[in-house]
């Protein structure tokens, strides 16, 4: 085996290599970087207009984002046929290279289909409260690939698209009022039209809870300690933990106030002696 030697390398040839292509390569680079600057004013200057536009705030960091994208990919295209690479062979490559790299990518592309699904169909909008996958949490951002929701306790939380959108899910902000459900114990000696009387004035002196519908308490069930009343009211969608705050609070201190009991669990024991 022969050793190899630095004495082995045609300098003169590396030489001219690099005074032949350094010179475009340098070139390449310097196109990329000042490329990449101007995507991104262009971005913030097309986000500025759809902003402007009042273009629905649901649509614009998908657009943003596909377009900075499409911008990057034109710009790597550009290099490449600068630096004299055929593009009839790099597609070749790409082409043969392209079900391979489709078939690894497939839930990538499931998820940029899933967020175009979204966008047309529009199950939800950005500041829209809603449950789907596991998670819940007011929509952020709808990006290509992933819709970003941030919890009430503001944790970020990342939802890939192609789930999103063939999964269940709730929006609990897409109609203008909703229902609010409580259910009062009392105790088996206690009045039961008197706490239905209490509950009802409770709920009239609060102006965020409807009239229309109106209050609604009825005997759910007879449970092992308490009978169970079963309240349903409506409000604001924007004014539910407001109402449910304030009901589940001033339920209680009225039921104090005039005698009536929520029970604990309770459970009777018999003691028989043996004879």
């Amino acid at each position: 085996m022969k050793s190899l030697s630095l004495e082995n390398f045609d300098w003169q040839q590396i030489y001219e290599w690099i005074i032949t292509n350094g010179i475009k390569v340098l070139a390449a680079i310097l196109i990329a970087v000042v490329g990449l600057w101007i995507i991104n004013k262009i971005i913030k200057g097309f986000k500025k207009l759809l902003i402007a536009r009042n273009i629905d705030e649901t649509l614009v960091p998908f657009i943003i984002s596909l377009s900075s994208v499409t911008l990057k990919v034109l710009l790597f295209i550009s290099v490449i046929s600068y630096l004299g690479i055929q593009m009839t062979s790099f597609i070749a490559i790409l082409g043969a290279a392209g079900l391979a790299v489709g078939m690894a990518l497939s839930g990538t592309l499931q998820n940029f289909a899933g967020g175009v699904i979204l966008l047309i169909l529009k199950p939800f909008r950005v500041g829209d409260y809603i449950e789907a996958q596991g998670h819940a949490g007011i929509v952020k951002e709808i990006q290509i690939f992933n819709t970003i929701l941030t919890s009430l306790d503001n944790k970020v939380i990342i939802i890939p698209n192609g789930g999103l959108s063939t999964g269940a899910m709730i929006n609990y902000t897409k109609e203008d009022t909703r229902r609010v459900d409580f259910v009062f114990g009392i105790g088996y000696d206690d009045d039961i039209d008197k706490a239905r009387d209490i509950i009802k004035a409770v709920a009239e002196k609060n102006e965020l809870i409807m009239k229309d519908p109106e209050v609604f308490v009825a005997v759910l069930e007879h449970g092992d300690s308490s009978v169970n009343l079963v309240t349903r009211l409506w409000s604001k969608t924007a004014d539910y933990w407001t109402v449910y705050f304030y009901m589940m609070e001033f339920v209680k201190k009225e039921f104090d106030k005039q005698g009536i009991t929520i029970p604990y669990p309770q459970r009777d024991v018999h003691m028989y002696k043996e004879k």
